[in-house]
């Protein structure tokens, strides 16, 4: 393992998994092995990567018909994470907190987008407005921004703020075709990771493993207990940040089945959030002690 990518991995440990600060980065590099086998050994380098145009290629065939989402077809960590490797090289780690201070994330829309896509992702800012304290707020020149681009490489964001300027694609049409899908990017890039990935997931779905498309099982990968922290919210089947129930099919069959039938639940639904999306992110970003303004 290089030390740049150990370097990523911590940045990746800060990022996604608060229960970690700085100050244990020593310590990370210090027990490198047991940190990879205790949280990444499932992922490796996967974390890692460049954006992929044949993952552009499947989601310019998506259509509303199907039963996935556009987002599950990238070939990123669990269809649409990524850290690129140029992001991680540039900053190593300087980022000092995974989370926007403030509430505020000072965006940059591509000028490729049309009137309508742009359209699509300020109602998606406008339900963050609307139902949290996180505001997203045009850039003006500071040091950290969310530049949202329009690249034919599918739906794909980091997680979390890792200092300075970094991307979130959303390729157009099939990103854009529902509001909830630049929702669930951005929810990423706030810092929050799949529904179906929390440690307790098996008491509330069945992962079908026979039905998964071969090399696609480790976006089925559970996080540790000791690394995740669900803020208080239980469960939810109906978050914007779960994976429909047919993702990484192999054969039509579902990959992921709900132990309890809910009248009107829809895995993986992208209309907007969820009760529990919201309280999830007012309460990583403490919305209830900021005045919230439109």
């Amino acid at each position: 393992m290089t030390k740049h990518a150990l370097a990523g991995i911590v940045i990746l440990c800060l990022v996604a998994y608060p229960a970690y600060s700085l100050e244990d980065v020593d310590d990370l590099f210090d027990s490198s092995e047991n940190l990879l086998e205790t949280y990444f050994s499932h992922l490796g380098e996967s974390i890692f990567g460049i954006p992929d145009l044949s993952t552009g290629d499947e989601v310019s065939k998506w259509s509303p018909e199907m039963l996935v989402n556009p987002e599950e077809l990238g070939k990123y960590m669990e269809g649409d994470i990524l850290f690129p490797t140029d992001g991680l090289s540039r900053n190593g780690l300087r980022a000092k907190s995974s989370r926007w201070p403030d509430a505020t994330v000072y965006y940059r829309i591509s000028p490729a987008f049309t009137y309508r896509e742009q359209a699509v992702i300020l109602a998606a800012f406008d339900d963050y407005h609307n139902k949290t304290c996180v505001r997203f707020v045009p850039w003006s020149g500071q040091r950290d921004c969310l530049r949202i681009v329009k690249g034919n490489t599918g739906c794909w964001s980091s997680v979390g703020r890792l200092g300075g300027c970094q991307d979130l694609n959303l390729q157009s049409p099939g990103c854009l075709s529902q509001k909830g899908t630049a929702i669930h990017e951005l929810m990423h890039a706030l810092g929050f990771n799949h529904e179906h990935t929390r440690w307790e997931r098996d008491r509330h779905v069945s992962i079908r493993w026979g039905n998964i498309q071969k090399g696609r099982e480790n976006n089925f990968q559970k996080a540790s207990k000791k690394t995740t922290d669900a803020l208080g919210v239980d469960y939810d089947y109906r978050s914007v940040m779960h994976y429909s129930q047919y993702a990484f099919s192999a054969n039509g069959q579902p990959t992921i089945e709900p132990m309890n039938k809910i009248k009107g639940m829809k895995l993986g639904q992208r209309e907007g959030f969820s009760r529990g999306d919201i309280k999830k992110i007012n309460r990583m970003y403490k919305c209830n002690n900021k005045k919230r303004t439109k």
